[in-house]
């Protein structure tokens, strides 16, 4: 057979796969092959997006490397498999064919993307014919996953199917020269959705479109709530500088001190709140738009009341991501309004977000004013992400909106798997082969419409991503609603459960996504609040030395009585006085810890603690931070997870310069010693093919860390009056120094020098980056969680990567 040259003509059939639809691909070929004078098609179908094209041999080469190179900004293309086809010499142009609903592989369904510069222009141009319209939309941007009810992705198959196209609109859909080119959600006044004001769910006085924005402006502006519909669900909806609407949303909420996030009309009003610095001011006005965690300012801007974010060192801050968002801040002549707003899910305590328009005026009855609504449907409730930035890289704290459900490449096949994650914070995750998605965001396992909601939400990311699982994954705790739920989907579907310890799954998180293979263990630092053990302890404050097949359990803090198990977590103060009993230390009159514990309960505390009732052992590193915020009178009593810890790193940050002598930062300081046996709680037997780990070492009992000179500094310092901010700074710099020297430890004794740090506690930014600096500093390789949260909103990816890899 003769080589080709650059002049013959050929014909060549081009499979590309990725997040290929919903981002203007199509357009972006037919405009392709144009430019290079080249003949064929392209569709979409099931696999992703197909094209054919004809022409001078050189011309086809120029195409076929320029698809994946140039394609739109929304687009990720994981793979072009090209194929020689037969020369048909046709000569009848390109043309974008009808989507196919044959394949047997899977496409990507992108993320619900941010209003682009370009629709915002428009948005606010009196002479474009969607001014003001609040459901402007291009191929480079608006609502994807959320609308998405199946594929191939086109309007048929969105929650837009119900909507027709005017005339002027489906002339801009069959242009190819137009920037809404086979844009699926397009619409205009004349033919989208609409705005609905009502004041409740029997109001017959209902606003529709330009009156009921306005109405929703003038009642925020009055102090009212008002529930609006967004992108993924209801948000709910108050001025931030009005105290009196704060604290009635808080209220009604029944939220108690937890922060609330704000939507800010301009990225000027944010850095008269916080800190912004470059990579933050990236993520602000990027594309995704997430809330991101800045530090605040010391001196309270009035557009946000205190009480938005109390005991808080950050604040929560995005920029509008929708039009509707754009409009309720006000555009340039309209009337004044709040330059900030409280936007917090639309959803009661522990319940998920609202999606429906009639559950919203049920469910938020009595939290809202007034409801903020619109006619197209949401098919899959997304809560907004929240990240920050930490040590200079990025650090989700929830991946969701503008990230759900873009997936994860693994650096090992797996089997068509689903991992269920956890019970806080939850997420799911499918995955086969060498990608993985993680669902959005669920919520806390706690009620039956979360449950529910979580049912729905993975139907619907297995049938998007044609995962037929032949595996289902759960964590070790009997008592978790996600694993009896996966026990009894196995049960029903006759598949296999496996279940995986929690910081194990952890670690194996944060190997996954920095592309470890499993061939060499590392060292994971898995520091959270709760994690079932297993030996029937509450883990929390582990390093393992771990690879994908087992770990063993290198070190841990100290085991001390949990009393009362959910009265402890609720009342900082129990850990405080617990943990001072474990050290041998006085419940000291002088510490706060003591003061507030009313006296019958300090002696019911003192008889539970003497006989062990009801206290499991713990050895968990988030209690010991509670502990330590009740020792120095940060908080004693928690309203929201983590509560007591993000004060005190709050503390923390206050803290003035605090130098020794010879110039070097102040610190408590742990000891690490070997105490086989000799603790409550000591580790049963291992499990097959859990332990003995890959430690090279030998060592049968792990390290303990014992608090107790930390506590004791801690309490002499409060007796001596050292003010909070110092001791929560030098008990910070005393972790750090605890990572540096087990990390060490764990390197003479095995030769890793790999570290992964994991778990809800590395949420801590100071934490986090005082440890990684250390530990480089120290010649380790530190691995830091950049693409799923350390929390438990990424323990199903090191769940599935435990449980369902292959071989190759």
């Amino acid at each position: 057979m003769t080589e080709a040259t650059p002049q013959d003509r050929i014909r060549r059939h081009l499979t590309v796969r990725g997040a290929v639809q919903g981002v203007g691909f199509r357009p972006f070929v037919y405009t392709l092959a144009e430019e290079h004078g080249l003949t064929g098609w392209v569709t979409n179908d099931a696999d992703g997006v197909r094209t054919e094209v004809e022409g001078p041999a050189a011309s086809v080469d120029a195409f076929t490397d320029a698809i994946g190179t140039r394609a739109p900004p929304l687009a990720v293309v994981a793979s072009v498999e090209p194929r020689p086809v037969p020369v048909r010499n046709d000569g009848s142009g390109f043309t974008i064919r009808p989507s196919a609903s044959s394949g047997t592989g899977r496409t990507l369904i992108p993320p619900d993307t941010a209003t682009c510069e370009a629709c915002l222009g428009e948005l606010a141009d009196p002479a474009d014919r969607r001014h003001r319209h609040p459901f402007i939309t291009c191929t480079h941007c608006g609502p994807r996953f959320t609308v998405v009810t199946g594929l191939p992705y086109d309007r048929p198959r969105t929650t837009m199917a119900g909507f027709s196209m005017c005339p002027d609109c489906a002339r801009e859909y069959a242009d190819p020269a137009d920037r809404r080119f086979h844009a699926q959600p397009i619409a205009c006044p004349a033919c989208g959705p609409r705005l609905t004001l009502r004041r409740g769910p029997g109001d017959p006085d209902i606003r529709h479109d330009e009156d009921a924005l306005a109405e929703a402006r003038r009642l925020l502006a009055e102090g009212a709530v008002v529930a609006v519909k967004g992108i993924g669900g209801y948000h709910l909806a108050c001025d931030a500088g009005d105290p009196a609407a704060v604290r009635t949303l808080r209220k009604r909420k029944n939220r108690g001190g937890k922060p609330f996030a704000v939507l800010a009309d301009s990225l000027e009003t944010v850095r008269r709140l916080a800190h912004v610095d470059d990579a933050e001011r990236a993520l602000l006005t990027g594309p995704r738009k997430p809330v991101v965690l800045l530090r605040r300012r010391a001196s309270a801007a009035p557009e946000v009341a205190s009480g938005v974010a109390p005991g808080s060192p950050d604040l929560g801050v995005m920029l509008p991501y929708t039009p509707l968002h754009r409009l309720l801040l006000g555009l340039p002549g309209d009337p004044p309004g709040p330059s900030v707003l409280v936007l917090t899910s639309g959803n009661r305590s522990g319940e998920p977000i609202v999606t429906d328009d009639g559950e919203a005026l049920a469910r938020l009855d009595g939290l809202a004013d007034a409801w903020l609504g619109h006619d197209r449907p949401i098919h899959v409730p997304c809560d907004d992400s929240v990240v920050r930035i930490c040590a200079g890289a990025e650090l989700p704290v929830r991946r969701s909106r503008g990230y759900a459900p873009l997936p994860l490449a693994l650096p090992l096949p797996v089997l068509p798997v689903l991992a269920v994650g956890g019970d806080l914070k939850n997420t799911f995750c499918a995955a086969d082969d060498r990608y993985a998605w993680l669902s959005a965001h669920v919520g806390d396992m706690d009620d039956l419409a979360t449950l529910t909601a979580f049912e729905k939400a993975t139907e619907h990311l297995t049938d998007l991503t044609t995962v037929t699982p032949r595996l289902l994954v759960a964590d070790r705790h009997p008592g978790y609603r996600s694993t009896q739920w996966a026990r009894r989907a196995a049960q029903a579907r006759g598949l296999p459960l496996r279940q995986v310890q929690h910081h194990h799954a952890h670690v194996a998180s944060t190997m996954a996504e920095h592309g470890l293979d499993g061939t060499a263990p590392v060292i994971g630092i898995a520091f959270d609040g709760t994690g079932y053990g297993d030996d029937g302890a509450v883990w929390g404050g582990e390093v393992l030395v771990a690879d994908y097949d087992g770990f063993r359990r290198f070190a841990h803090l100290r085991y001390v009585p949990l009393p009362g198990g959910d009265a402890a977590v609720r009342n900082p103060y129990r850990m405080a006085l617990s943990h001072l009993r474990a050290a041998g230390l006085p419940w000291s009159a002088g510490l706060p810890c003591t003061a507030i514990a009313p006296p019958g309960e300090r002696r019911l505390l003192e008889r539970q603690l003497e006989r062990g009732l009801n206290c499991v052992p713990t050895s968990s590193m988030g209690r010991l931070f509670d502990a330590v915020s009740s020792l120095a009178g940060v908080c004693h009593r928690v309203e929201y997870e983590a509560e007591a810890a993000m004060r005190l790193e709050d503390a923390a940050l206050q803290a003035p310069d605090d130098l020794d002598d010879d110039g070097r930062e102040r610190a408590y300081g742990f000891i690490l010693r070997t105490e086989p046996g000799a603790e409550a709680g000591a580790e049963a037997p291992a499990e097959p093919g859990t332990e003995p780990g890959p430690d090279a070492g030998g060592q049968s009992a792990p390290l303990t860390a014992d608090p107790s000179p930390v506590l004791a500094a801690a309490a002499a310092d409060i007796l001596a009056g050292v003010p909070a901010p110092v001791v929560a700074r030098r008990f910070h710099r005393a972790v750090t120094g605890l990572v540096r020297d087990v990390c060490a430890a764990a390197r003479r004794r095995t030769g890793i020098a790999t570290v992964a740090l994991t778990g809800g506690v590395f949420c801590n930014a100071l934490l986090t980056e005082g440890c990684s600096a250390g530990l480089e500093e120290d010649g380790f390789t530190v691995l830091r969680h950049r693409k799923v949260p350390p929390n438990d909103g990424g323990l199903a990816l090191g769940q599935l990567m435990v449980a369902a890899r292959t071989k190759e």
